[in-house]
């Protein structure tokens, strides 16, 4: 998956235009779990910030990890500027002083399985927080969801990114969270849905595409194709 991971940074500008931020529900849902309070936060994975503005600014200090420099320039330009970047993938990262939040935004299922669990408690103080969230996009028109379908299908079968543990999508727990269940390293695992209905155009819909994986591997002239 290491192509696939790393494939973001030649659309970094897009990324920071078309893909959506996330609401500032989401970090009082982390900071209420956490019964305590946060005042360090590293973040893995961290693209071009969308995230790192969720905490950096709110009595949070953020260091941002991010293997892709693109990403990492595109993020500079939109957080604060006392955070801290680190350019590094996640199994490079170390810790000087453990954190009080260690979260990913969309990017853990690009980390190796391999001591991924254990390499995360290592970042941790005791009984500080893991917190893994994304921001999957559903269409709500049948019509719609049929013609992107129609678009994508002699290309590709399915635009998503597979559960890394192939855990089903109608599963009501959904990874991470069914490995951090079944890990020594981490107690209370849960699950929260925080839902959006988002609106925008036919244009910036195949611009929030063009910021996917998936269409990213496609050969230039075919992402062309089916975005037209």
């Amino acid at each position: 998956m290491s192509d696939r991971a790393l494939s973001f940074g030649e659309m970094a500008r897009a990324y920071e235009r078309f893909r959506p931020g996330y609401p500032d529900e989401l970090r009082d849902v982390v900071t209420t779990y956490a019964e305590r309070p946060v005042r360090t936060a590293l973040e893995i994975g961290a693209g071009t910030g969308k995230a790192t503005r969720l905490f950096a600014g709110h009595g949070v200090t953020v260091t941002a990890s991010e293997p892709d420099g693109a990403m990492l320039e595109e993020l500079r330009k939109h957080v604060p500027a006392d955070v801290r970047t680190v350019q590094a993938a996640f199994e490079d990262l170390g810790a000087e002083e453990p954190y009080d939040l260690v979260y990913a935004a969309a990017a853990m299922h690009w980390t190796r399985p391999e001591g991924r669990w254990s390499r995360v408690a290592g970042l941790l103080r005791p009984g500080a927080v893991f917190a893994s969230f994304g921001g999957p996009a559903r269409l709500v028109d049948p019509s719609v969801e049929e013609a992107v379908h129609a678009a994508r299908s002699a290309y590709l079968e399915s635009d998503d990114v597979p559960s890394p543990d192939g855990t089903p999508p109608d599963q009501d727990l959904q990874w991470p969270g069914t490995e951090l269940q079944r890990s020594e390293w981490f107690v209370d695992v849960r699950q929260t849905v925080v839902e959006r209905r988002l609106t925008m155009t036919a244009s910036d819909y195949v611009g929030h595409l063009s910021t996917v994986s998936a269409y990213l591997q496609l050969p230039p002239p075919t992402r062309a194709i089916v975005f037209r």
